[in-house]
C-alpha cells in the first residue's frame, strides 16, 4: 500500500483535521508523524519523526524511515509533545462544584477514611474530560477531597470526634488516588489505589484535634495499629488483639502504605511543616509525595536529599494564609535547581481548569525554570512520580501513544492542539462547552428547533 501524506491543518480548520485524524488512524495500524519539533520529555529533536505502531510509540528520531503503508501526519511548523499529565486533579470525580450530588471526590462515613477508592465513581462521560484533553491533557492523577485540599475544603468535619460507630470522624486519611486516560471511551480507569492521601499541616492538626502535636501524635499511633494488625490478622479475626481505632477496611488500605509499597500524599504547605512530614516519612520509612508545599523553596535541600517529590502550583504567590506566607513564583525553579522533582499542577483541584497547568509551567519557565524541566514538569516527572513511567508520560519507544501536535509552544496560551492521540487513538477536537457554541451562534443554519436559533 502506498503511504498516504496529510498536511496538518492550522487553527480554523483543527476541528476537521481532528475528524480527518481519526478517520485515519482507525484504518491504519501504523501512522508517521514527521518534519516536527519534537519535545520527548527529556529533550528537544528538531525536524523530527514519531513513529505509532498498534496504539504505541514504536520509533522517534530525527532520522527516523516511514515504514511502508503508514499513514503520514505532516507536523512541519508545528511542535510534537507527550499527553500532559494532571496531578492532584478531580477530572471525572466532580462535575458541577456547587452541587454536591455531582462530587465524587469526598465522603463522610466515620467507618471508611484510608479505604475510600474515587476509582468507583469517575465518570468516563463527565465533560470535564474532553475540555482538559482540549489543553492537552491525557492523563490524570484523580485524588480525593479532603480539609485544606486543592479539590475543595470539607468543612463540615474539620475537627476530631468519635462518630456513632466509635470510628475516629473525620478520618485523617483522605482515601487512594487513581489513575486514568481522557481517551473517548467507556474505560477510564489505568491504575486504581496508586497513592494514600491525608492532610498535614493547619488541616490535618484540625483533624487530629486542633494542634500539630496531635496529628504527629495520632499518625504515629495509626502506623503502630495497622502494622500490629498486618502481624496478627488471624488473631485480629479471633478478637485477640487489642482495639482498634481503625475499621478493618481501612487497616487493610494502610498496609501498603507502612509496608513503603503506596506512596503517601500529604497536602503541606509551611516550611515547617515540611520538615516534620519528611521526619515522620524517615522514621515511619514511608514514602512520601508532598502536594503544594508553597514554602518548599525554603527546605528544597532537605527536601532533595530525602528524594521526596513535590506537586506544585506554579502560580502560588500570595500569603492567603499564615502557612503560605512565603509562597513565591519562583518555588518551582529553586526546588528543580536543588534537584527537587516537581511536577506542576492546575488551578481549583485540575477539575475545570486543568488544562491552565500548561499556563502555570509557563509562568514556571518565566520565572527560572529550566524551559525543558517545565515540560518534563507536565509529562515525565508526574509519570515517575506515579509509578507509571513504563506507560506513559515521554515520546519513547514502548511507551503508550499519547502524543499531542501543537500549533506553537504549548507553554504559549494561544497555542492550541491541532491533534490529539491517546493510546495511538486519534481524538476528537470538541467539547460540550464548544458544541454549545455552534448551536446558538448567530446566523446558525436553518433547520434547527426555533430556541436553537438567533
Amino acid at each position: 500500500m502506498k503511504s498516504s501524506v496529510r498536511a496538518v491543518l492550522g487553527l480554523a480548520g483543527g476541528a476537521l483535521a481532528g475528524l480527518a485524524l481519526m478517520a485515519a488512524s482507525a484504518s491504519a495500524q501504523t501512522i508517521a508523524i514527521t518534519d516536527g519539533r519534537i519535545l520527548t520529555g527529556s529533550g528537544i529533536i528538531e525536524n523530527g519523526t514519531v513513529i505509532i505502531r498498534d496504539g504505541r510509540i514504536a520509533a522517534v528520531g530525527a532520522s527516523v524511515p516511514v515504514p511502508a503503508g503508514a499513514e503520514v501526519i505532516s507536523a512541519a511548523g508545528r511542535v510534537v509533545a507527550p499527553g500532559f499529565v494532571a496531578v492532584d486533579s478531580g477530572l471525572g470525580g466532580n462535575e458541577v462544584s456547587s452541587q454536591p450530588e455531582a462530587n465524587d471526590l469526598r465522603q463522610s462515613s466515620n467507618s471508611i477514611s484510608a479505604a475510600f477508592d474515587l476509582s468507583w465513581g469517575l465518570d468516563p462521560w463527565s465533560i470535564t474530560l474532553p475540555v482538559a484533553r482540549l489543553g492537552g491533557v491525557t492523563r490524570a492523577i484523580v485524588v480525593p477531597s479532603h480539609p485544606g485540599s486543592s479539590g475543595g475544603h470539607d468543612h463540615n468535619h474539620d475537627f476530631a470526634g468519635l462518630g456513632a460507630s466509635g470510628h475516629h470522624e473525620p478520618g485523617l486519611f483522605a482515601g487512594q488516588a487513581a489513575v486514568i486516560h481522557l481517551a473517548e471511551g467507556t474505560e477510564i480507569i489505568v491504575q486504581p489505589r496508586v497513592a494514600m492521601v491525608a492532610p498535614f499541616g493547619n488541616a490535618g492538626a484540625n483533624v487530629a484535634g486542633g494542634a500539630r502535636g496531635a496529628l504527629y501524635t495520632l499518625l504515629r499511633e495509626t502506623f503502630a495499629e495497622v502494622r500490629l494488625y498486618a502481624r496478627n490478622r488471624a488473631a485480629y479475626d479471633r478478637g485477640d488483639v487489642r482495639a482498634l481505632s481503625l475499621s478493618r477496611a481501612d487497616l487493610e488500605a494502610l498496609v501498603p502504605v507502612v509496608e513503603g509499597r503506596m506512596p503517601l500524599i500529604v497536602t503541606v504547605h509551611k516550611a515547617n511543616d515540611i520538615l516534620m512530614a519528611l521526619r515522620i516519612a524517615r522514621e515511619e520509612n514511608i514514602r512520601l509525595i508532598l502536594d503544594g508545599a508553597e514554602e518548599g523553596w525554603m527546605v528544597a535541600d532537605q527536601i532533595a536529599a530525602a528524594n521526596v517529590p513535590v506537586l506544585l502550583n506554579a502560580l502560588a504567590n500570595l500569603p492567603g494564609s499564615f502557612e503560605r506566607r512565603a509562597s513565591s513564583l519562583e518555588n518551582a525553579a529553586r526546588l528543580h535547581a536543588a534537584g527537587v522533582l516537581i511536577a506542576i499542577k492546575g488551578n481549583e483541584g485540575s477539575v475545570h481548569r486543568a488544562r491552565e497547568a500548561r499556563y502555570n509551567a509557563g509562568n514556571a519557565v518565566a520565572h527560572g525554570l529550566p524551559y525543558e524541566a517545565g515540560i518534563a514538569a507536565l509529562t515525565v516527572n508526574p509519570a515517575r512520580i506515579f509509578g507509571q513511567q513504563q506507560r506513559f508520560g515521554a515520546i519513547a519507544p514502548g511507551l503508550e501513544a499519547d502524543v499531542v501536535i501543537w500549533s506553537g509552544d504549548p507553554l504559549e496560551p494561544l497555542s492550541q492542539p491541532v491533534a490529539i492521540y491517546i493510546r495511538g487513538v486519534a481524538q476528537p477536537l470538541y467539547s460540550r462547552g464548544l458544541e454549545l457554541r455552534d448551536r446558538y451562534r448567530p446566523g446558525q443554519q436553518p433547520g434547527l428547533p426555533p430556541a436553537y436559533r438567533n
